[in-house]
C-alpha cells in the first residue's frame, strides 16, 4: 500500500511542507530511516537525525523550524503521537482470519454470532455464547458456555475466555490471554492442607479495553473482576479475583494485582509493580516500575516508587542519600581516626 504525502497529511489533519505527492510505503524508525517511508519527531534528542535522514516524510510539530534544510518533505502536526497512532491503526495489517467460519472451527449450535463475524481453525465455540458484529476470532481460541462479546472485538489465537465471562465492544485481546480462571482461593485446614474455595463470580471487561499477551485476569469468588473501558493492560499481567480496575488505567508488563484492590480512574503503573489486595488507589495516581503498593493511596494525581512505596520526590530525595553511603562512610572512618589520633596518649 503506497499513499502520497498529502494523502496522509489529510488523514492525520497535517499540513505539508514539501513535496506533497512524494510517495509512502510504510513507517520506519527516526534512527533507522528507509526510502519511500514516513517518520516522526517529537522528541528533541534525536533531532540530529532529520538532517541525515532516508525516509521521504516526517510528522513534525506544527511549530518545528529546523536548524538546517531537511532532505524529506515534513507533515505539520498539531499533536505528533496522536498523529502517528492513527497512521500506524491505518497501516496495520491484523493477522486474523476473514469474516468467515472456518470449516475446522467447532461452533455449538445454540451459540448466537452475528453478521460477519470471524472464527480461525480450531476455534471452539460454546453453548450460548453471543457474539456481535465484526468481532475476529483467530485460531486455536476457546470462548467457553454463556460467554458474551460484543462488536468488532478482536481475539488472537490461543485466548481462553472461560464460562459467563463478558467482554464489550471494540476490545483487543492478544495471544494466550487467560480471562476468568479461578481466583487464588484456599482455605487452610486444621491438618496442614487446603481445601479449594470455588470461585462463583466473572469477569467483566467493558468496552475499548486492550489486554497484552500472556495477561491473566481470574474471575470474582462471588461478584465479578471488573475491567473499566478504555483500560490498557501489557503482556504478562496478573489481575486477581474481585480486583477493579477503573476506566482509562494504564498497566505495564510483569505487574500484578491482588485480590479485591480497588483502582481508579486514569492511573499509570508501571513494569513490575505489586499491589496488594484489600486497598484503594486513588484516581491519576502514577507508579514507576517496580513499586510496592503495601497501602491505599488516597491522593489524586500523586506520584510514588519505591518498595514499600513512598512519594516519588521522597524516594528521589532518599536515594541520593543511599548513593551517597559509600562516600559517608569514608568520611566517618576518617573522622573515627582522626578522632583515636588525637585522643591518643602521647606518652604511651
Amino acid at each position: 500500500m503506497q499513499l502520497k504525502a498529502l494523502q496522509i497529511a489529510q488523514l492525520i489533519n497535517g499540513i505539508v511542507d514539501g513535496d506533497s505527492n512524494v510517495l509512502i510505503s510504510a513507517p520506519s524508525k527516526i534512527d533507522e530511516t528507509y526510502p519511500n517511508t514516513i517518520t516522526f519527531f517529537a522528541n528533541p534528542k534525536y533531532e540530529d537525525y532529520l538532517y541525515q535522514t532516508k525516509a521521504a516524510a516526517i510528522i513534525v510539530p506544527k511549530d518545528f523550524e529546523p536548524k538546517s534544510p531537511i532532505p524529506a518533505t515534513l507533515i505539520r502536526v498539531e499533536d505528533v503521537y496522536s498523529a502517528v497512532a492513527f497512521l500506524f491503526e491505518h497501516f496495520s495489517r491484523k493477522a486474523m482470519p476473514e469474516k468467515v467460519i472456518s470449516k475446522n472451527a467447532v461452533v455449538h449450535p445454540e451459540a448466537q454470532l452475528a453478521q460477519k463475524v470471524g472464527v480461525g481453525h480450531f476455534s471452539v465455540i460454546d453453548k450460548n455464547v453471543k457474539i456481535g458484529e465484526n468481532t475476529s476470532i483467530a485460531t486455536n481460541v476457546h470462548i467457553a458456555e454463556g460467554v458474551k462479546i460484543g462488536a468488532n472485538v478482536t481475539i488472537y489465537s490461543g485466548v481462553k475466555i472461560y464460562h459467563d465471562c463478558e467482554i464489550g465492544d471494540n476490545c483487543i485481546i492478544h495471544a494466550n490471554v487467560v480471562i476468568g480462571s479461578d481466583g487464588f482461593g484456599f482455605a487452610p485446614q486444621e491438618d496442614g492442607t487446603y481445601k479449594k474455595i470455588h470461585q462463583l463470580g466473572i469477569v467483566i471487561i467493558e468496552d475499548n479495553v486492550e489486554i497484552g499477551a500472556n495477561t491473566t485476569i481470574d474471575r470474582g469468588t462471588m461478584g465479578p473482576t471488573i475491567i473499566r473501558k478504555g483500560v490498557k493492560l501489557d503482556n504478562l499481567i496478573q489481575i486477581a479475583h474481585n480486583v477493579e480496575v477503573g476506566e482509562n488505567t494504564v498497566i505495564a508488563a510483569q505487574s500484578g494485582i491482588a485480590g479485591s484492590a480497588k483502582l481508579g480512574k486514569n492511573i499509570r503503573i508501571g513494569g513490575q509493580v505489586a499491589i496488594v489486595g484489600h486497598i484503594t488507589v486513588a484516581d491519576g495516581a502514577q507508579f514507576q516500575g517496580k513499586t510496592g503498593v503495601g497501602s491505599s493511596i488516597t491522593k489524586e494525581n500523586s506520584a510514588w516508587w519505591g518498595i514499600p512505596a513512598i512519594p516519588y520526590m521522597e524516594y528521589m530525595r532518599a536515594y541520593i542519600k543511599f548513593r551517597d553511603l559509600p562516600a559517608i562512610e569514608k568520611r566517618l572512618r576518617a573522622l573515627e581516626k582522626q578522632l583515636k589520633d588525637a585522643n591518643k596518649d602521647p606518652n604511651a
